[in-house]
This record gives structure tokens, C-alpha cells and sequence, in this order.
């Protein structure tokens, strides 16, 4: 179930907030249980058994909180193996079903290469990737970490917890919420009208986002990443395009996802912050995705050292955390060559001084050369596999030769519907306030503003027979 779906907006959503706010405000233990329980319907409608997963994955983490708090501090074996308990958990569990198909088709594909097949692996069985694990697996993980580092106090009640790792606002793509963003908050919180309603414009704009801008982005972008043979133009206009996608669609989710939040009185924090306004590869990291590079750089840039041990140990950290951040995303050798180029890029910047890099260089041209860069990146991230993603490069430099049949290609993707919503799209991308800066005091002309474009995207949803959601892959 996405939260750009008939079923959804018109169903789970009103049944979902009747059951919540029929229990008295007071009774605020008794809405985490019943926000729970929604979370975990909302989740086994993907799969249902699934849900035993984040189950167990909860119960471990919970059991290996109340472990490590209980235990004297020096008494560190046996905190420590609460804490090594907790990870390996998690990390298997993420390991096993987002790689077990990857390893064994890389395994095979090597042994191939090598002309000796019989050292293949018949894997038995395919595994499916249950949705959200990498989410929410980070996220129960860090909560024992924490626990361990002192930073936050083990929640005493199972169902507190289960709250916050299952919330189906942010539950299968994120915002990645650390504990200690919310702790308090599960024990407290305040339902205001001036909060839902902020809610309300988040959730109204982030819908109007998603169907209205990267849907028919999305749809360009498909045509030129899958037609084979495009002119040098047409394949920068398909990447502008899926960068349009990625963005509309995952800023657009994260709104919705912070909007609902608000609506049952969590305040998560900003995800997004205008990332392609950016003027280097680093800044494009403090602006994208933001809840995921915090969490990198806390629980595994800082454990590795950060930069308080050397220059090259500093470029290594940097090349390391972008490369496991590739994998993160998806078990593809794509994957890995856009980790690993955005941390070539970032050890760069580092290596040569972040302003210095530019020597002066005007913003405009900053921003520009590194939304190019992003461009470049975005390549290996959308093309199913390497091979097309080097044909697709090859056709942005003009190193590769378009066919007569590129000509029907170009002909769809100006369409003024795909060329009237592009170039909105990157208007707003460049010109327009953020929903976090716009929702920050709700007027009645922007609250009309917000269920307007609501309103236009649910007609449009209606009708669309296009609607994927990136980063459920994920």
C-alpha cells in the first residue's frame, strides 16, 4: 500500500484516524498500541509474513535495550554483548534478504567468466525483499546503540517501542528517525489543530509533488533510459528528468510521511533541504536524504575514525561510507559505482579544500557543474544494469552514434504535457520555497493553496495508470 493510492487516501487513512482519535488523549500509551496495530495492518498488506520479521527484529532490539541499561557500566562484556547482539541481528536479517540473490548471481557470474560453471551455486530458492528492511532495520538498530552509548534512557513498555519502529508513516521509506528524536515524544506529545493542520498542507503538498510532478517525469525519464539508441539532447533531458523522479518522489513521500506524523502529533525532522541548489558534492550530502547521511556519519563514519585520524584515513572513511551507502540502496554493481563514485567525489572535495576546490569560481557555475555531477551519478542509478548505464553515457557525450528510430523517442518526450511539466519541475526545484519553509506558518491563502493542489492531484491519481514509488525497492 503507497500513500499515493485510492485505497490509502479514501480508506486505510480515514479508518486509521477514526481508531486513533477515538481513544482519549489522555490515554496516550493505549494510541501508541492502536498506532502500532494500524502500522503493522498497513505493513501486512504488502506481505504477511512479513510482519513476524519486523517482529522479531523488534523484540530483539527492545530485549537487548533493557539488557545493556540493567547492566552495570563495568560490567562491559556483557553490555557489549547486548549490543553485538542487536547488530548482528539486524545486519544478518538485512544481509540474508536484500543479498542472498545478489551474492549468488555475482558468485556465478564470476565463476562464468572464469570458465568454470561447475563451481556455480544452484541457489534452491529466490529470496524476496521484504519492504522497507533497510529502513527500519537502521532505525530499531540505532535505538540499542544509543542505549549503549548513554545518549537515551531503554523504554520500559514493548508496545512504546514497537511505535516507533513500526510507525507506517515513515515505516518503508523513511524519514530514518533516531530514537532520541522521538523518545520523548512517545511518552508525550501534543495534538494541536495548528499541528495537524501543518500536517494536512505537508501531506497535501507532498501528494501534488508525487502525482503531479515525478509521475510524468518518471514517464520521460523510462522512455530515454529504456529506448536504446537516443540524440546527445534527448539523453540529458531522460537524467534531468529522472532526477526530477527521484527527487518529486522521495522528498514528495518524506512530506507526506512528516505530514501524517504531525497529524498524530510526532514532529519528525527535515529529509530534504533543496539538495540540487547545491554547490558541492558535499553540500549536496547535508541537503539529500539528510536523515540517512546523519546516520552514516554517526554510527559508521565516526566509529571508522571520521577525520580525527589522518588525511588518508579520512579519504578511506569517505570513499567506505559512500560505497556501503551504494549497497545500502540496492544489491546492484549500479549501486556500488554510484557509492563509490559520490565518495571519489567527496574525498576530492576534502583532499583540495571545499572552497578552495572552486577558486572562486561564481555560485551559479557551482551549482550547475555539480547538479552535472549528480547527473552523471543518477545514471548508474536508474539504468537496470552496468552495461546500459555506459551506453546511456555514451550517448550524453555523443560517443555513441543515435539510429534512425531515436528520431519516435524525441518526437514523445516534447510532448507539451512532458515538456510543460519539466520545465515546472525545475522551476520549482530552483525557484520555489520548500514545504517545510512554506508549511512553517499555515495562512488561509496557503492552506487553500495546499488542499487545491490536493485536490487536483487526487483527480489526477484517479486517472493515472502510471504511479511507482521509487525507493520501495529499497
Amino acid at each position: 500500500m503507497v500513500f499515493s493510492s485510492h485505497l490509502f487516501c479514501f480508506y486505510f487513512l480515514p479508518l486509521a484516524l477514526l481508531a486513533y482519535f477515538l481513544v482519549p488523549a489522555s490515554r496516550l500509551r493505549a494510541r501508541n498500541l492502536v498506532l502500532t496495530v494500524l502500522s503493522y495492518l498497513f505493513y501486512a498488506w504488502a506481505h504477511p509474513a512479513f510482519i513476524f520479521l519486523m517482529l522479531f527484529s523488534t523484540v530483539v532490539d527492545y530485549t537487548c535495550g533493557l539488557v545493556i541499561e540493567s547492566t552495570p557500566a563495568e560490567n562491559r562484556a556483557r553490555r557489549k554483548t547486548a549490543l553485538l547482539a542487536s547488530i548482528i541481528t539486524n545486519l544478518s536479517l538485512l544481509g540474508f534478504f536484500k543479498y542472498f540473490n545478489f551474492g549468488v548471481d555475482s558468485w556465478n557470474a564470476l565463476v562464468s567468466a572464469l570458465g568454470v560453471d561447475g563451481w556455480g551455486i544452484e541457489a534452491a530458492i529466490r529470496v524476496t525483499l521484504p519492504l522497507g528492511i533497510s529502513f527500519y532495520t537502521f532505525q530499531s538498530m540505532s535505538y540499542t546503540i544509543d542505549v549503549y552509548r548513554g545518549r537515551t534512557p531503554a523504554l520500559r513498555h514493548l508496545f512504546d517501542f514497537a511505535c516507533y519502529v513500526s510507525m507506517f508513516p515513515q515505516l518503508v521509506a523513511g524519514p530514518i528517525i533516531r530514537f532520541n528524536e522521538v523518545s520523548s515524544q512517545l511518552v508525550e506529545r501534543e495534538h494541536s489543530w495548528s499541528k495537524a493542520s501543518r500536517g494536512v498542507a505537508f501531506f497535501s503538498l507532498g501528494m501534488a509533488k508525487k502525482i503531479l510532478l515525478a509521475n510524468p517525469c518518471g514517464k520521460i525519464a523510462d522512455l530515454c533510459f529504456e529506448a536504446g539508441s537516443l540524440h546527445v539532447l534527448d539523453a540529458w533531458y531522460g537524467v534531468t528528468a529522472y532526477a526530477f523522479q527521484i527527487y518529486f518522489d522521495f522528498s514528495g513521500y518524506s512530506d507526506m510521511a512528516i505530514g501524517l506524523a504531525l497529524i498524530f502529533g510526532f514532529t519528525l525532522p527535515k529529509n530534504f533541504d533543496s539538495p540540487y541548489r547545491s554547490k558541492s558534492i558535499t553540500e549536496f550530502w547535508r541537503r539529500w536524504h539528510m536523515s540517512l547521511s546523519r546516520w552514516l556519519r554517526d554510527y559508521l563514519y565516526v566509529p571508522l575514525g571520521g577525520n580525527r585520524k589522518g588525511q588518508r584515513r579520512t579519504y578511506f572513511n569517505l570513499a567506505m561510507v559512500m560505497l556501503l551507502g551504494g549497497l545500502w540502496h540496492g544489491a546492484s554493481w549500479n549501486f556500488v559505482v554510484w557509492g563509490a563514485f559520490h565518495g571519489l567525489l567527496l574525498a576530492a572535495e576534502r583532499a583540495r579544500g571545499k572552497e578552495a576546490a572552486w577558486g572562486g569560481v561564481p555560485d551559479g557555475v557551482r551549482m550547475a557543474s555539480t547538479f552535472v555531477l549528480v547527473l552523471i551519478s543518477w545514471v548508474f542509478f536508474r539504468a537496470v544494469d552496468l552495461t546500459t548505464a555506459w551506453q546511456y553515457l555514451g550517448h550524453m557525450t555523443g560517443l555513441a552514434s543515435a539510429r534512425p528510430e531515436a528520431a519516435i523517442i524525441s518526437e514523445i518526450i516534447y510532448r507539451p504535457y512532458y515538456l510543460g511539466t519539466f520545465l515546472i519541475a525545475g522551476a520549482i526545484v530552483w525557484g520555489a520555497p520548500q514545504t517545510w519553509d512554506f508549511s512553517q506558518r499555515l495562512t488561509w491563502p496557503k492552506a487553500l493553496v495546499a488542499l487545491f493542489f490536493l485536490s487536483v492531484a487526487l483527480v489526477m491519481m484517479e486517472t493515472q495508470g502510471y504511479n511507482p514509488f521509487i525507493y520501495f525497492i529499497f
